[in-house]
């Protein structure tokens, strides 16, 4: 058996149900899984309407260290969050710092193959990978320049120059949000047409997965976390300003 590239060190959760879905409808329901499958070679799109145990079965890969790796893709539904900064910034880094450097390269390679496969489609979402990857490089500035200025300040406890950098953070969250709505725009609301391929559905999940991680992941910082910091007259700033539409 070919297991070389999974991960088999956690435990095989009650997902084994995973194992008689088919490729397409796991590649539309869990995001993340497109990463896998295309890692592996299976065949989502095309071929999606095999199951994941024949699929496996046809490869020679471990189908209980499949399931396993899968299963971890799963989102606990409402997590503890901590309060203090400390414990709330390393939950923050590896929530969703960590999540949006794994989910945007995926979300960026389908969107590509998404606007090239169906350029003649009158639905197709013209510009949504070049915009992805201008999300993706304001992102990854921005989160270096909370990883290696303004958290580890925090986590020492903050000086009285600290409200300058958050006030800075807060003003990117904003065009954090403005690109959000662009995003919803370019993917129709990530609502597939009529007749979609299985490669347009997963992206499209994955999308609306982003889309709610990174609302989440400023609030975190507006409404639990910099306030801790800033001064008790500090206007409560909202997460985008209504910009993302996420009321």
């Amino acid at each position: 058996m070919n297991t070389a590239t999974l991960d088999t060190s956690a435990q095989l959760p009650a997902a084994a149900a995973w194992a008689d879905q088919a490729l397409g409808r796991i590649a539309v329901q869990l995001p993340g899984a497109t990463a896998v499958f295309r890692r592996l070679k299976l065949d989502f799109c095309c071929g999606g309407q095999i199951s994941l145990r024949q699929a496996a079965h046809d490869k020679g890969l471990d189908l209980a260290a499949l399931v396993g790796e899968l299963s971890r893709l799963q989102r606990e539904e409402s997590p503890e969050l901590p309060v203090a900064a400390p414990a709330l910034i390393d939950h923050i880094l590896a929530r969703f710092h960590a999540v949006h450097r794994e989910q945007l390269p995926e979300l960026i390679r389908m969107a590509r193959r998404v606007e090239a496969v169906h350029r003649d489609h009158p639905e197709v979402p013209a510009g949504l990978a070049a915009h992805l990857e201008h999300m993706e490089q304001e992102l990854l500035d921005h989160m270096a320049k909370e990883e290696n200025v303004l958290f580890p300040l925090l986590k020492s406890g903050g000086n009285p120059f600290v409200p300058q950098p958050i006030a800075m953070m807060r003003h990117e969250h904003v065009s954090h949000g403005a690109e959000l709505a662009r995003l919803l725009a370019l993917a129709q609301d990530m609502v597939p047409p009529a007749g979609a391929c299985n490669t347009w559905r997963a992206l499209y999940a994955g999308l609306q997965q982003f889309h709610d991680d990174l609302i989440q992941h400023i609030h975190l910082e507006n409404n639990l976390l910099f306030p801790q910091f800033e001064p008790a007259t500090a206007p409560a700033a909202g997460a985008c300003e209504g910009a993302c539409s996420c009321a």
